[in-house]
């Protein structure tokens, strides 16, 4: 790939980014940081652009992903063991969808929605409705960011377009979608007894159950552990930078640099050791840890406190995600040699 099409895609994926996450929060919607992270998922897997009558149907498919969620609060609250085994199934079935070549983007929405919006529904079914609204909201601010970012740094007519993931063998698929399962369900039952405290694990256990599915057990210490410990360290800095001046456009402009220091990795504009797939993850641990810190801002509590609780969680559970890969790989490996 040609690096002047490199630099326009780092570019184009970092203004992005920023500008849908100064209008998330400049309009004042519900869980503001989700629209940046549904923006970089959709400049980061996809460098055509997006005709504007795309984005309601986005939000449609949003609202009917994560409504999936809302059919299964009944059943979390009166047969709780049953109704975490059938998310549990259906976590299973989204990973091996996309695994097995479906759209990946539709899988993850399939993903929140089965864990947040029913997470948020057994204990309270109007902060459910509240995160589905917030999701398709999110999805039609981040359609139409992609679509203005498309039209200031637009794709030349004859641009490769990016290549698809390799498909898991078939022997594999299964194993890693397990794999991938067993990595969201535990962030999921602490979302069960304290909602609005684990949503934000939730959102990271989702991430990383995506980035293992692309993850060899080889690399799995320094993607999924090397990734969220770096995303701590870069939001700890912005956090900072932001302190010293506290303006939504400063937010904004900390943010398009950061990104596109990312964006400028994970296109290959520098050369590194680390996969694309670290420096997305990295991307969008950072902006969790610092939208839910501006919540938290704003909510009045101790942010430095929430912070330290929140990055220990996130490494806990990446900890977890790489020993379930270390531990399902010792597993089979006697049937595989066998």
């Amino acid at each position: 790939m040609p690096i002047e099409l490199r630099r326009r895609r780092a570019l184009r994926l970092a203004w992005g980014t920023a500008l849908c996450l100064a209008a998330s929060y400049g309009l004042g919607l519900p869980i503001p940081i989700l629209a940046p992270i549904f923006a970089l998922l959709l400049l980061a897997l996809r460098s055509q652009p997006l005709p504007l009558r795309v984005a309601p149907a986005l939000a449609l498919m949003v609202l009917i992903s994560a409504g999936s969620g809302l059919l299964l609060i009944p059943l979390l609250r009166h047969a709780p063991v049953s109704g975490v085994l059938l998310v549990g199934v259906g976590l299973f079935l989204c990973f091996r969808f996309s695994l097995s070549g479906g759209n990946g983007l539709l899988a993850n929405f399939l993903v929140i929605g089965l864990t947040m919006v029913s997470a948020a529904g057994a204990s309270d079914f109007t902060l459910a409705l509240s995160v589905v609204e917030a999701m398709a909201k999110g999805m039609l601010l981040a359609a139409l960011s992609v679509t203005l970012v498309h039209q200031l740094f637009p794709e030349p007519a004859h641009a490769p377009t990016l290549p698809a993931p390799p498909l898991a063998d078939a022997q594999e698929v299964n194993w890693i979608a397990l794999r991938a399962t067993l990595i969201v369900l535990p962030a999921f039952l602490l979302a069960l007894i304290a909602p609005d405290r684990f949503m934000p694990l939730v959102m990271k256990s989702a991430s990383l159950g995506q980035q293992s599915c692309e993850t060899s057990v080889r690399q799995a210490g320094q993607e999924l552990i090397g990734s969220t410990l770096l995303a701590g360290v870069l939001a700890i800095i912005v956090w900072g930078g932001l302190s010293l001046f506290v303006h939504l456009w400063m937010f904004f402009l900390w943010t398009l640099l950061f990104a596109l220091l990312h964006a400028r990795r994970l296109y290959r504009v520098v050369t590194t050791q680390q996969s694309p797939g670290f420096w997305l993850n990295c991307l969008s641990t950072m902006l969790i840890l610092l939208g839910q810190s501006v919540q938290d801002s704003a909510a009045g509590q101790d942010v430095y406190r929430a912070f330290a609780v929140r990055m220990a969680l996130f490494i806990l559970v990446s900890l977890y995600a790489c020993a379930m890969l270390y531990w399902l790989d010792f597993r089979r490996r006697p049937r595989v040699e066998g």
